[in-house]
C-alpha cells in the first residue's frame, strides 16, 4: 500500500535529454531527500570532475540542467534518504554506458546509426504463424576456431558474409540464410553483470540472464567495451545485416528480476519499489534468482513498456521473448502488445508461460500459459509438446514419443500439432501439464524441443534411449523430432545447433560452462550434412505451404483431421481442401514413434511422396495409391495430392 501512494511520472524525458547547447538530467526518486549528479571524464576510475545538486521537481522527479556540451562525459546519480547517501548509479534509463556499465555516458545517438539505418525495413511477415524462430547465443555461434568468422563472439559476427568452415561448409550469416529461418532470437544482449568487460581474455561465459542496464547493449559482444558508442553502433550493424538478409531479430528480455537487489539501479533510485515482497518484508523470489520485479506497480509497468518500445524504435527490434513471463501480470503484457502494435503490429511477442517459484502476485493475474487466452497477440512456449516429443524434462532418462515411448505421449504430441488450440479429436485429459486448450489461435503456441537451458536433443536421446542399437537410432530419432516440430501448427522454435546435431557433452544447465561445451562445432555440418539438409528442406516446405501455418483455431478445426491409426503408435493427420490457400489439394502427414516399422491406413488416392525416410522431395516424384502404408522406424512421411 505504501508503494501504491508513490507519484507516477508521465513524462518521456527521464534520465538525459542531450543537445550540444545543454543537457537536462531527470531522475525519478520519490523518496529521496537530496539528489546529486556526478560528472566524470572516463567510464571508470578517477574522481568526479563535478558534483551538481539536483532540484526537486514534479511527480517524484529531480532535475538539473547543465548549460554546455557534455558529449564524451560520463555521469552517475546518487540520492540521500535519511542520513544515508546511497551508492552511485547510472540510473535505470541509461542509454549509453562506459565499461562494465557503472557510469552512464553522454553521446549523440544519431552518430551511432550505421549507413542506411533510416532505410532499414523489416523483412516481410504477413502472419505470426509464418515465423520460424532460431535461438542463438552470440559467443556460442561464432567463437569456435573453425567458424571462419573474424569477429568471433561479437555482434559483428552476424555481419560477415562468405564465412566457411575448413570443410567448405557455410557458417555464420550464410549458414542462417541457407537454413531458411525467419527470426533470429538472440539470447540476452542488454548490458548484464557477469562478464568483466575489462578482462575479456579470461573468457568468462554466461547466457546473460543477470540484468544490469536494460537499455544498453552488452559490451563484451562489442569490439571496444570502453567506447560507449561502439556497442550501440555494432548492435545496429548486426540488425541491419540480418534484415538485409531476410531475417527479423527477436530480443530476449529479462524484466522479471535483476542480477542483484542492493546494487541495482532500481534500488539505488527508488528503494524497494520495483520489487515484490513477502508479508514479512523480505524479497519474494519467483525467479529463483533472489528477487522478482513488481510489474503491477505503475512505474514498473511503464518502465517495461517504454523499454521494449525503445528497443523497437532505436534498434529496429522485430520481436521480444519474455523470460519467466508468468512473473509479469496480464495487464502489463497486454499493454506491451498494444503499444508495440502502434509501432508495428507484426512485432512478435512470446515468453515462458510459467514461474520458477511461487509469487505474491495472485494466480489469476499472472501472464502464465493457461491465461494466454486473455493476451491476444502474445504466445507462450508449449512444454506439453516438448516433453511429449522428446521425453520429460524432469526425468533425464524418460523417453518421449519420438524416442519410442508411445504410451502417455500421443495426446501431448497431437496437442502441439494443433497449436495448443481447441480441437474435437484431442483428449485433453491425456496432456502432460495443461488441462485445457489455452491458445485462442495457433500462433499463441511456440512449439519447441530444445532451448539454451536443458539438454540438447542429442544429449536427451543419449540419456533416454537404451539398447544395443541406441547410438545408431539417435539420428533417425533426431530427424523425427524435427519433422514433428516443422509440420505442426503454431510457431516452431529451433535451438541454434540442433540442425547440426550439436551436443553439450551431457551438460543440461550450461549457463557458466566453458566454450568447449557451449560453442557450435562447425565440423558437425559436414559430418551431419544429411540431418542439416533434412531440417533445411522441411523449413522450405513449411514456408512454401501455408497449410502448415493456419492462423486461426477455426481454420485448424476445419482443415486438420487425425486418422484412426488404432494402437499402432502412428500419429497421422490430413490437411484438406487447399488448407489456408495451399496449392496442394490435400496433405497427409504421418509419424512413427516406434523403434520398429509400423503401418497405417491411408485413404485411397493418388498420393505423391514429399518426404519419407528422412529425406524431402518437394516435387513428389514417387507415387502411392493409399491403403496400408509402411513407415520406417522413427520416421515421418509427408504425402500430397494435387
Amino acid at each position: 500500500m505504501e508503494y501504491d501512494r508513490y507519484p507516477v511520472y508521465e513524462g518521456d524525458d527521464l534520465e538525459l535529454r542531450y543537445a550540444p547547447e545543454h543537457s537536462v538530467f531527470t531522475l525519478w526518486a520519490p523518496t529521496a531527500e537530496q539528489a546529486q549528479l556526478s560528472l566524470y571524464a572516463a567510464g571508470e576510475g578517477g574522481e568526479a570532475e563535478e558534483r551538481i545538486e539536483m532540484q526537486a521537481s514534479d511527480q517524484g522527479t529531480w532535475r538539473v540542467e547543465v548549460p554546455r556540451d557534455l558529449k564524451g562525459k560520463f555521469y552517475t546519480f546518487r540520492i540521500r534518504t535519511g542520513e544515508e547517501w546511497l551508492a552511485e548509479t547510472p540510473g535505470i534509463w541509461a542509454r549509453a554506458v562506459g565499461v562494465n556499465g557503472d557510469r552512464a555516458a553522454v553521446i549523440d545517438l544519431r552518430k551511432t546509426d550505421p549507413e542506411g539505418w533510416d532505410d532499414d525495413p523489416r523483412p516481410e511477415q504477413k502472419m505470426y504463424s509464418d515465423a520460424v524462430l532460431y535461438e542463438l547465443h552470440h559467443r556460442d555461434f561464432s567463437i569456435a576456431p573453425d567458424s571462419g568468422v573474424e569477429h568471433k563472439g561479437k555482434f559483428l559476427a552476424l555481419t560477415e558474409p562468405g564465412t566457411r568452415s575448413p570443410e567448405g561448409q557455410a557458417t555464420g550469416l550464410d549458414h542462417l540464410r541457407e537454413l531458411g529461418v525467419t527470426h533470429i532470437h538472440i539470447l540476452p544482449s542488454f548490458d548484464y553483470s557477469t562478464v568483466d568487460e575489462t578482462r575479456l581474455g579470461d573468457n568468462t561465459y554466461n547466457w546473460g540472464y543477470d540484468p544490469k542496464n536494460y537499455n544498453v547493449p552488452e559490451g563484451s559482444y562489442s569490439t571496444d567495451p570502453g567506447d560507449p558508442a561502439v556497442r550501440i553502433r555494432e548492435f545496429k550493424q548486426m540488425v541491419r545485416s540480418l534484415h538485409r538478409n531476410g531475417m527479423r531479430v527477436v530480443l530476449d528480455v529479462v524484466y522479471n528480476h535483476t542480477a542483484t537487489v542492493e546494487g541495482s539501479a532500481f534500488t539505488l533510485t527508488a528503494p524497494g519499489y520495483f520489487y515484490r515482497h513477502n508479508p514479512d518484508g523480505s524479497y519474494s523470489d519467483a525467479s529463483g534468482c533472489g528477487n522478482e520485479t513488481a510489474s503491477e506497480r505503475e512505474m514498473v509497468r511503464r518502465y517495461i513498456v517504454e523499454s521494449v518500445k525503445y528497443w523497437a524504435r532505436e534498434y529496429h527490434i522485430d520481436g521480444f521473448r519474455f523470460d519467466l513471463m508468468g512473473i509479469h501480470d496480464i495487464e502489463t503484457m497486454n499493454r506491451v502488445r498494444r503499444e508495440l502494435s502502434q509501432i508495428d503490429p507484426t512485432i512478435f511477442i512470446y515468453g515462458e508461460g510459467w514461474l520458477a517459484a511461487d509469487s505474491p502476485l495472485p494466480p489469476e493475474q499472472r501472464a502464465v500459459r493457461d491465461n494466454v487466452g486473455q493476451m491476444e497477440g502474445i504466445a507462450v512456449f508449449c512444454d506439453d509438446f516438448r516433453d511429449g516429443v522428446r521425453g520429460s524434462t524432469f526425468d533425464e532418462h524418460a523417453a518421449g514419443y519420438a524416442s519410442g515411448n508411445i504410451e502417455g505421449h500421443v495426446e501431448a504430441v497431437k496437442f502441439g500439432v494443433v497449436g495448443a488450440t481447441e480441437h474435437p479429436q484431442i483428449d485433453y485429459n491425456g496432456l502432460l501439464y495443461s488441462s485445457l486448450p489455452y491458445a485462442a489461435a495457433p500462433s499463441q503456441a511456440v512449439n519447441f524441443v530444445a532451448s539454451h537451458d536443458g539438454y540438447t536433443v542429442v544429449d536427451k536421446l543419449r540419456l533416454s534411449v537404451d539398447g544395443d542399437r541406441a547410438e545408431e537410432e539417435i539420428t533417425p530419432m533426431h530427424k523425427l523430432v524435427h519433422a514433428i516440430l516443422l509440420t505442426s501448427q503454431g510457431v516452431p522454435f529451433i535451438r541454434g545447433g540442433e540442425e547440426l546435431m550439436q551436443d553439450k557433452q551431457g551438460v543440461s544447465n550450461s549457463f557458466r560452462s566453458p566454450d568447449a561445451v557451449n560453442r557450435i562445432d562447425w565440423s558437425l555440418k559436414a559430418r551431419n550434412r544429411a540431418v542439416f539438409d533434412y531440417i533445411k528442406d522441411l523449413i522450405a516446405l513449411r514456408r512454401a505451404h501455408p497449410a502448415f501455418r493456419i492462423p486461426t483455431r477455426e481454420g485448424v478445426q476445419q482443415a486438420l483431421h487425425f486418422l484412426d491409426t488404432g494402437d499402432s503408435g502412428v500419429i497421422a493427420f490430413t490437411l484438406g481442401e487447399y488448407a489456408n490457400g495451399d496449392a496442394w489439394r490435400e496433405i497427409l502427414v504421418a509419424y512413427n514413434g516406434n523403434r520398429a516399422e509400423a503401418e497405417f491406413e491411408a485413404p485411397e488416392a493418388d498420393w505423391r511422396v514429399a518426404s519419407r525416410d528422412g529425406r524431402v522431395d518437394a516435387a513428389g516424384s514417387e507415387h502411392l495409391s493409399g491403403g496400408k502404408i509402411p513407415l520406417a522406424a522413427s520416421s515421418a512421411m509427408i504425402l500430397f495430392r494435387e
